[in-house]
């Protein structure tokens, strides 16, 4: 069954001839998208199961009987091929009636066994040509309403931060003070976490992904406090570091320390400037410490329709920030057997500047 409607939206159809454009330099004449923020971007479609093909005079969106519903109400401009069998042999019919030779796909989204089925699909007979990133290079500069959706993501995830902040205490588990992020998240009208909470106390604070456990916070620990929301499809990503008790000297320096080198990151986050010189600047004022060697990942990272995007803000990144990119900046300190600091805040990129649109107060918290 193919359904259509007749009107696209007018910021749908400039990104279909942005990515139509991408389409024309690599030589392709059409592209099939397996990653459902692509297919948000693109078409407005929340579903989960589906393919969503562009091609340079077509497109339209695979999806089985579950969405059609959905489809229809969501979706505008592009027509919906509801599929009872395979997905895959609905992409090869209409790549076959469309006369399409060479298509693109992403490695990164399409797996090996995924491939050869469009391959041995009946119909099926183009040229499949990898094509990495179509679409997330598009996605990672975003527009003012895009800037601004982020804003409000942004100020929620900031408000959960404040409260779950409050809820960090000895004897409590890092399970329950997740929970109650989670929780928070969900009453100030976000749709959910965008990552699993992370909560993690004492020693475990230096492995900078923890997932939280029902470990009990403790006296004189340090507790790292790392959540993000997603509203309207828009991530955030916030991270805080507080410490149990009364600080020892070390914890201090190494604090300050990082809440500095956060800020050189910010400062040097300009238009124009390459990637990798963002995180050296937060870098070399570890190194200055003598802490750079318990700096054990980037500065920074993309932030969007997923919590993380390109550009990566990393050792020798060549790439060039643009007004319009929104990305974390995130230095941290981990010393094994003792514990972790990191202080993390979303950034808008703009003409002029930048933009913090997390609000947290970044002082070393006692409690």
């Amino acid at each position: 069954m193919v359904s259509s409607i007749r009107f696209m939206d007018r910021v749908h159809a400039k990104r279909l001839r942005a990515l139509r454009r991408r389409l024309e330099e690599a030589g392709v004449e059409a592209v099939l998208l397996t990653q459902p923020a692509n297919w948000f971007y693109l078409s407005g479609f929340t579903g989960e199961a589906g393919a969503f093909l562009v091609g340079l005079h077509a497109v339209a969106l695979v999806t089985d009987g579950r969405f059609a519903a959905q489809s229809a109400s969501e979706v505008r401009g592009a027509p919906i091929v509801t599929h009872q069998g395979s997905a895959f042999e609905a992409v090869a019919v209409w790549l076959s009636q469309q006369s399409i030779n060479r298509v693109g796909f992403d490695p990164a989204h399409l797996t090996v066994s995924q491939l050869d089925a469009l391959r041995r699909s009946p119909g099926a007979g183009a040229a499949w040509v990898p094509l990495s990133g179509a679409v997330e290079g598009l996605r990672s500069v975003k527009d003012a309403s895009e800037i601004a959706q982020m804003r409000r993501v942004a100020l929620l995830g900031s408000e959960v931060m404040k409260h779950t902040l409050k809820a960090l205490k000895p004897g409590v588990r890092e399970l329950e003070v997740a929970a109650e992020a989670d929780y928070q998240m969900r009453m100030k009208g976000a749709s959910g976490p965008a990552f699993e909470t992370i909560v993690a106390s004492g020693p475990r604070s230096a492995f900078p992904h923890a997932r939280p456990t029902a470990k009990r916070l403790k006296k004189n620990e340090l507790v790292v406090l790392d959540l993000g929301a997603i509203l309207g499809g828009y991530c955030s990503d916030l991270t805080r570091t507080v410490f149990l008790g009364r600080a020892p000297a070390d914890i201090r320096r190494w604090f300050l320390a990082v809440r500095e080198a956060q800020a050189a990151a910010i400062e040097a986050a300009q238009a124009g400037v390459a990637c990798g010189d963002v995180d050296a600047a937060a870098r070399g004022v570890l190194a200055g410490r003598g802490l750079e060697k318990y700096f054990i990942h980037s500065t920074g990272h993309g932030l969007g329709l997923e919590v993380h995007e390109m550009p990566r803000l990393a050792r020798g990144q060549k790439e060039t920030l643009q007004h319009g990119h929104v990305v974390t900046i995130e230095p941290g300190v981990y010393v094994e057997g003792v514990g972790g600091i990191r202080i993390e805040d979303d950034v808008a990129i703009l003409a002029n500047g930048n933009e913090v649109l997390t609000r947290v107060p970044r002082d070393l918290v006692e409690l």
